[in-house]
């Protein structure tokens, strides 16, 4: 068998060692042409592995389903995999390389036996730029390779570009037997190398995306003296055609996707303001020559959550998936050969398969058991293209990235976080980024309001420990001389029977205003224990049903439930350990000092 598939013989003497522990059938070099492509998706749908939705409907789209036990990232079954344990953190779980390997090694062998190797070579970024990074992945998955098609810049010009270099990211992927017990996504940031076995869903194995751009770039940009984050990015025209660019990170379940794909509330859309998405998930920063932070999103496509996605909470994301999309897990309709999930519409399928692939009655469906009941699953995705966004960035290909005036953070809290504040500098705003949390939701498994601490939206996928990430962020201050002002937002606080107060999606553009105006120095803000706030009359409320008392109460701060989040602020630095960086314990101090006046 011809392991030869490039001039590179680094590329060629891994995949050649590669291919005598899967023991594929034959190898099939990924060119990224749309003639090959199209051969896969029919080979696809006559195994079953894709079904062809209804062409008019929904042109160039597909339907897959999971195995039930593999629907969404495991991060207990993920690892960072370091030479001292030390460096992976209090937080990863953490294996030893070797063990690592030796224990993988048995998973893999001869896992392609019958299978096809297919050698996907990617690029994170545009092909060539300063940014780009290149890897290839090795999988025995048609639906990995299509989905990649979407989610990276793959092709041979990959290879042009990697040309004799050995520095390329190595990753791995065999579905083996999808055996949840011996399922693992494992990275080792020394070696530039990543393992996932017995999984076949997307976070898992689409290597470019959360592996690849996070887990390892993190570590990689702290290595290099550059930044990969958590975050959307945001470009805000006004009238003139001028555009300013945000950087947002939040947890899940906290409005990231609609936030980086809003659409202008009327009193901000009737003078001419527009918004541009260049990023909704992953942004690779920068120091330009000018000092400030230059961003980019390193994917080509979107890897969307379905459920909840309709017409209001987010057309722009809808239509971006009605073309030339992958659909995991959601309900299909057989009357028309189209797909459905729940908070689509109003109109459930009466014909249809739910997301196992069973015969579907919607009148049984239990809020309280949604796994089991629902057509889709509550974690069923789409995989689309970023070129079909109706609001995508003119600069989304542009190789420098676009330059970042604000930085924000947010979290999911009730009462403790105001709707927003600004840091009083790059060291408190990095402060305030590391004690980000977010309360549980009815949504999640367990108690209601539990604070879960999520450091800058990074706690599932910083490659290494976490005090030496904080570390990084402080040093990326210095470095930048003109560096973006930093915010915290909260969308959702909440009165005393637990109704939201702001109203969120499109109207957040309110508070992205002020923010950008405190950016131009065009606003004045009122300095509390916690940072800057807004006075009430500089965030514009026209049109809305809240009254100034109302934006008031929403931008207070309650000394008591913020000295109360400090002591859990010290259990989380506990926990990360002795890397905690002491500028962080003295913001911390400086921050109870205040209060307690």
């Amino acid at each position: 068998m011809n392991t030869n598939v490039t001039s590179n013989k680094a590329v060629n003497s891994w995949i050649a060692e590669m291919v005598e522990l899967v023991k594929p059938s034959n190898i099939v070099l990924i060119d990224g042409s749309e003639a090959q492509a199209e051969q896969l998706r029919k080979e696809a749908c006559s195994t079953g592995e894709l079904i062809k939705l209804n062409e008019e409907k929904l042109p160039g789209c597909y339907l897959h389903r999971t195995a039930i036990n593999d629907v969404a990232r495991v991060e207990n079954r993920t690892f960072i995999c370091t030479r001292n344990k030390e460096d992976a953190g209090n937080i990863n779980n953490w294996m030893d390389p070797q063990e690592c390997y030796a224990k993988l090694s048995k998973l893999y062998d001869g896992s392609y036996k019958g299978r096809t190797m297919y050698v996907i070579p990617y690029s994170m970024s545009v092909v060539g730029s300063d940014f780009a990074k290149y890897g290839i992945e090795l999988t025995d998955s048609i639906y990995v390779v299509l989905n990649m098609l979407i989610m990276t810049r793959v092709g041979l010009d990959v290879l042009e570009a990697l040309g004799d270099s050995a520095d390329f990211i190595k990753g791995l992927h065999a579905r083996a037997d999808i055996d949840e017990e011996n399922r693992y996504i494992c990275h080792f940031p020394e070696d530039n190398t990543i393992w996932s076995v017995n999984s076949g869903y997307g976070g898992n194995v689409l290597l470019g995306k959360k592996c690849f751009a996070l887990r390892i770039a993190s570590y990689l940009g702290r290595k290099e003296g550059w930044m990969a984050e958590h975050m959307l990015i945001l470009g805000i025209e006004n009238p003139e055609g001028e555009v300013k660019y945000i950087c947002a990170a939040f947890p899940s379940a906290c409005g990231k996707t609609n936030l980086a794909m809003l659409i202008p509330p009327e009193v901000y859309k009737k003078k001419g303001y527009k918004t541009w998405c260049v990023g909704d998930d992953i942004a690779w920063l920068r120091v330009g020559k000018d000092g400030r932070l230059w961003a980019v999103n390193p994917e080509n496509g979107f890897f969307g959550v379905a459920p909840g996605t309709n017409e209001n909470s987010n057309p722009n994301a809808l239509h971006t998936a009605m073309r030339d999309a992958i659909f995991t897990n959601v309900c299909h309709n057989l009357d028309d050969n189209t797909v459905w999930w729940e908070g689509l519409d109003s109109n459930p399928p009466k014909n249809a398969r739910n997301w196992k692939g069973e015969m579907w009655d919607y009148t049984k469906y239990d809020k309280a058991d949604k796994v089991n009941t629902s057509g889709a699953h509550p974690n069923s995705r789409f995989t689309a293209k970023a070129i079909n966004c109706p609001c995508l960035s003119d600069k989304f290909n542009d190789p420098a990235g676009v330059p970042i005036s604000a930085i924000v953070f947010g979290g999911r809290r009730a009462k403790t976080a105001p709707l927003v504040y600004q840091s009083f500098n790059w060291q408190h705003g990095a402060f305030i980024g590391s004690i980000m949390a977010s309360e549980t939701t009815a949504a999640a498994a367990g108690a209601v309001g539990v604070v879960r601490r999520d450091p800058m939206a990074m706690r599932p996928f910083v490659g290494y420990d976490m005090g030496d990430y904080w570390a990084h962020w402080l040093n990326m201050g210095k470095l930048a001389a003109n560096a973006p002002k930093i915010f915290h937002v909260n969308w959702f606080r909440t009165d005393d029977e637990g109704h939201f107060i702001w109203p969120g999606f499109g109207d957040n553009m309110r508070v992205l205003m002020w923010i950008l105006a405190r950016c131009d120095g065009t606003v004045g803000a009122t300095e509390t224990a916690i940072g800057y706030v807004p006075n009430p009359d500089d965030i514009n409320i026209e049109g809305l049903d809240i009254d100034k008392a109302t934006l008031t109460e929403l931008l207070s701060v309650d000394k008591e439930l913020w000295l109360e989040d400090c002591r859990g602020i010290k259990e989380f630095y506990a926990q990360v350990g002795e890397r905690t960086p002491k500028e962080y314990y003295d913001e911390l101090a400086a921050l109870e000092a205040r209060l307690s006046k």
